[in-house]
């Protein structure tokens, strides 16, 4: 309970925490900052990392002059890419070690075939919109790898996806950052990014269940 309790404070005052770490680590946090957004978008154990939040939150404290928005956009937009790719491989990899000949006789080639015809129709854009939808944007770019959606537009979707993702809510923060109802009720917008991105998975789920 009580890990529980610190990480809720944590996703909750997002920017008193990011920005003690600004204080204490100065230069050191892109680093940070970095390894967080990777961890969340290449590693399929860490969905439940800050994305949307975090990015927001990044952009607003380098309004105020706490980190170069530039270098941090770019840093980000790395990290996004870098993480979707190494999800991509690691989905990929296990796909083809999962079809081998002889290694699990209820895996049936036809259900990846129609996986990979799928992603090669629709994944382009599943892999953008999925950028805005935590708990997706783990696991999607895994699922195109399994799926051995073909590379060359893994990466292009993949790209732009995380451009588009990393621009507009660490330019958003930026921007609207130092406006002072912003400014002041912060904790009030973290919180209204998370339950705005967790609707449509929660919808998504709810729907499952249903047909279920």
């Amino acid at each position: 309970m009580e890990l529980l309790a610190t990480f809720l404070d944590i996703m909750l005052r997002l920017d008193v925490h990011l920005g003690a770490l600004i204080s204490a680590y100065g230069a050191w946090v892109y680093l940070i900052l970095f390894l967080v957004i990777f961890a969340e978008t290449g590693l399929i154990v860490t969905p439940f990392l800050p994305g949307d939040s975090l990015l927001f939150v990044a952009g607003a404290l380098a309004a105020l002059g706490g980190l170069n928005v530039h270098l941090l956009v770019a840093c980000l937009i790395a990290a996004a890419i870098l993480g979707d790719g190494v999800n991509y491989g690691v989905g990929r990899w296990l796909g083809r070690w999962i079809l081998e000949p002889g290694r699990f006789r209820w895996v049936r080639r036809e259900h990846f075939d129609r996986a990979h015809a799928f992603y090669e129709k629709h994944g382009g854009a599943a892999i953008i919109v999925a950028r805005f939808l935590p708990i997706f944007r783990t696991y999607v770019p895994f699922v195109a790898g399994l799926a051995e959606m073909s590379y060359p537009k893994f990466t292009f979707f993949n790209v732009a996806g995380g451009i588009l993702w990393v621009t507009s809510l660490t330019y958003a923060g930026y921007f609207f950052g130092n406006l002072p109802w912003v400014r002041k009720n912060l904790t009030l917008i973290i919180i209204g990014i998370i339950v705005v991105s967790l609707i449509p998975v929660v919808v998504a789920a709810w729907k499952a269940r249903r047909r279920a």
